[in-house]
């Protein structure tokens, strides 16, 4: 079935537990209509002045497009900053080198549609910040404390004999 989302029926929200220079807006009517994506995502989103997308990240198994319908934008990239305008299309490829950030450098009102795949999970992750994020979960953790795969098996006849002993 085709769901339409009519131009004249847009409504942005602050998306929640955003912070100051992060304050991004997007279109609820998608969520309102019911539309739940099972592998292609997308927002319609508004990115007013001085503010930024979202820390800058790349998906670790997610492809991206960006559309700017309407304003202008500075886009941070693994080559430096562009800036981009209407009508200009921004694909972000898997891993480091499409890793992404937008900022609002003007004085009008930026909207880009977001769209992105979906497998059902991702990883983010923020280099400036050294953090990951599990998706769908949304579970963030620093990147340096990365373990090896064994460490703390070593007493797993300990664990074994708790086990049996509970069962006495």
């Amino acid at each position: 079935m085709a769901t339409i989302l009519k131009s004249n029926q847009r409504e942005f929200k602050e998306d929640p537990n955003k912070i100051d220079n992060f304050r991004l807006f997007s279109d609820v009517s998608r969520t309102k209509k019911g539309i739940k994506p099972q592998n292609l995502n997308f927002d319609l989103r508004q990115l007013n002045p001085g503010q930024y997308s979202a820390p800058y990240h790349f998906h670790r198994f997610a492809e991206e497009l960006f559309m700017i319908i309407s304003g202008s934008a500075t886009l941070r990239n693994p080559n430096g900053l562009e800036v981009v305008n209407s009508g200009d299309l921004i694909f972000f490829e898997i891993g480091e080198t499409g890793a992404h950030q937008l900022y609002n450098h003007t004085t009008e009102t930026c909207v880009y549609l977001d769209i992105r795949t979906f497998i059902g999970y991702d990883v983010c992750e923020y280099p400036d910040s050294n953090k990951l994020l599990l998706a769908p979960s949304f579970e963030i953790f620093n990147k340096d404390s990365k373990l090896k795969y064994f460490e703390g098996e070593d007493n797993i006849q300990d664990k074994w004999k708790q086990i049996e002993n509970k069962k006495e």
